[in-house]
């Protein structure tokens, strides 16, 4: 009998992680393969579901970041540990890390966008032996929608780690300004090599790339998500598709030679 990919399955919530009034992560009960990047369909009967990107990839779990804005994720964040959610997926075309090893690897990711890129560069943090140099800039409105700040912290001792908000608010603590004005400052060894990941808005992803092909960088190492795209999973909905491609199975993650003819 074949498998029917539009039935969820339950998942337990292993551990909830509060990083803001309005995010959280879901550590969620899951084994099987999932790269970074790609998304689960997260749903409660009765109420709906939601597209979820990947934040993070443990022994028997993967971490769903999740921003309370409706019915469903409202609903969700009235579940607690020990309690259980569905799920659909993993689905979608998410990041390979084989393509970053023995590179230099530069992301850029705002707000949210963290979040599908939070295993990259967990993964090359705790393998700098991998890497030719890692470098991440996160941008934030302000000091209180930071997100993952442990891992901050940790990422720090073995990667360049740059963290920026829009508005500090007066808190020298932390820079301010645009993550675009960072781009013309990467120390790059070899342009010819390196590699960019860029997730985030969308004005703030078509003005980061439009920053990374001034600063040299190939548009054939330049990768980026569409997510916010995302729906049903599957491809049967419609609402992400953009000319012949369907974002939900040909991406989210895309390389910049393919995803730059993506508009709609």
């Amino acid at each position: 009998m074949a498998e029917n990919y539009y039935i969820p399955f339950k998942s337990n919530v292993k551990e909830i992680i509060k990083h803001t009034g309005l995010e959280y992560t879901f550590r969620m009960e899951y084994k099987g393969d999932v790269k970074p990047g790609q998304f689960f369909e997260v749903s409660i009967p009765h109420y709906g579901e939601a597209p979820i990107s990947v934040s993070g990839i443990g022994d028997g779990t993967v971490d769903l970041t999740i921003r309370r804005v409706g019915r469903v994720t409202g609903e969700v964040f009235t579940r607690g540990k020990n309690t259980s959610l569905f799920l659909r997926g993993p689905y979608g075309n998410g990041f390979n890390v084989e393509d970053y090893k023995g590179k230099e690897l530069f992301v850029v990711a705002g707000g949210t966008g963290v979040s599908p890129v939070r295993g990259i560069v967990d993964y090359f943090a705790s393998h700098a032996d991998e890497v030719k140099g890692l470098t991440l800039v996160a941008g934030f409105k302000t000091p209180e929608d930071i997100l993952f700040r442990a891992d901050f912290e940790r990422w720090k001792k073995t990667a360049n780690i740059i963290l920026t908000t829009d508005n500090n608010g007066g808190d020298t603590t932390y820079k301010q300004g645009l993550v675009t004005g960072y781009v013309p400052q990467f120390d790059v060894h070899d342009l010819s090599t390196a590699q960019a990941v860029v997730v985030g808005p969308p004005a703030m992803m078509r003005f980061t790339v439009k920053a990374l092909l001034e600063r040299g960088f190939a548009e054939k190492n330049i990768w980026i998500s569409y997510e916010r795209k995302m729906c049903c999973g599957l491809g049967k909905c419609g609402h992400c598709r953009i000319n012949d491609i369907y974002v939900c199975l040909d991406g989210p993650v895309f390389n910049y030679t393919q995803g730059k003819l993506l508009t709609d």
